[in-house]
């Protein structure tokens, strides 16, 4: 009996001394309402994800820097963040899943806003309007109208793996063949070589390629039906950090930025040579 009395003052004992510890206890800070702006603050960089390989929004020049539209309004963000801006260059395919996981802060890519990405990550913008386009060297295919047109198993087009000109390409011509790759530049060597009928990518990405290869017989064509919103994704779970760029995005929109932007990598292709 003396040692269950005993037993229980100690008890007793341990608790009251677990009460005065947790008393004693300095309070867990409240988690941040803002976790990915405060990372790039206290970071003193902003991690910016992007392809490389879809001009003149990004590409990569003969020393393996990347210059376009994209790395322009990256630089614009990270200045007005007052951080550095560090451009880290990832497969299109592995652009969502780096930011999922923390290794990016944000894709500046020419990146459509879809709803299915949409579930997923938060979307600011959209930066720039696209559409779909047909690099091809097949006259059939540069007099198509629909996408009736272009349904048919005769044909084989290529386009870029996770990609909206994947879907779009399955989604309205189910009929034809479908081959994906990892880069633009491998689907546009393989409609030179002839071991595809065309490629289907976002129209400037078409024009661009047919001007780099003159001679080769390239052609691109407007693909109907087709509207492309490009946003900046960032992470979900961070309010703060979409109204920031919302209403940057909104502001260097007023004062006449993007326009600027647009004439510099779309009008004069002074760039051309740079690349690689």
């Amino acid at each position: 009996m003396k040692k269950l009395h005993l037993l229980c003052a100690l008890a007793v004992i341990a608790v009251l001394l677990s009460g005065c510890a947790e008393m004693n206890r300095a309070p867990s800070p409240a988690p941040s309402a803002s976790p990915v702006l405060d990372r790039i603050l206290s970071r003193g960089e902003l991690k910016v994800g992007m392809s490389g390989d879809m001009p003149p929004l990004n590409m990569l020049t003969k020393e393996d820097k990347i210059i376009g539209l994209d790395v322009d309004l990256a630089a614009m963000v990270a200045d007005a963040m007052g951080v550095k801006l560090n451009v880290q260059k990832i497969a299109f395919a592995g652009l969502l899943p780096a930011l999922e996981a923390g290794n990016i802060d944000m894709i500046i890519s020419n990146m459509t806003m879809t709803p299915g990405r949409n579930l997923k990550v938060a979307f600011v913008g959209p930066y720039f309007t696209s559409g779909k386009g047909l690099l091809t060297k097949n006259s059939a295919l540069t007099q198509a109208k629909n996408f009736e047109d272009i349904n048919n198993p005769k044909f084989t087009f290529v386009a870029l793996k996770g990609s909206t000109s994947e879907a779009v390409t399955r989604a309205g011509a189910p009929q034809a063949k479908l081959m994906t790759v990892g880069t633009e530049n491998e689907g546009v060597k393989m409609v030179i070589d002839g071991k595809a009928d065309a490629m289907l990518a976002d129209f400037p990405i078409c024009v661009v390629a047919a001007y780099r290869n003159q001679g080769s017989g390239l052609v691109a064509v407007v693909a109907p039906i087709t509207y492309e919103p490009i946003g900046i994704a960032v992470p979900k779970g961070d309010p703060l950090l979409v109204n920031w760029l919302d209403n940057f995005i909104r502001g260097i929109e007023k004062a006449g930025y993007m326009k600027d932007l647009g004439a510099k990598w779309f009008d004069k292709p002074t760039w051309v040579p740079q690349m690689k």
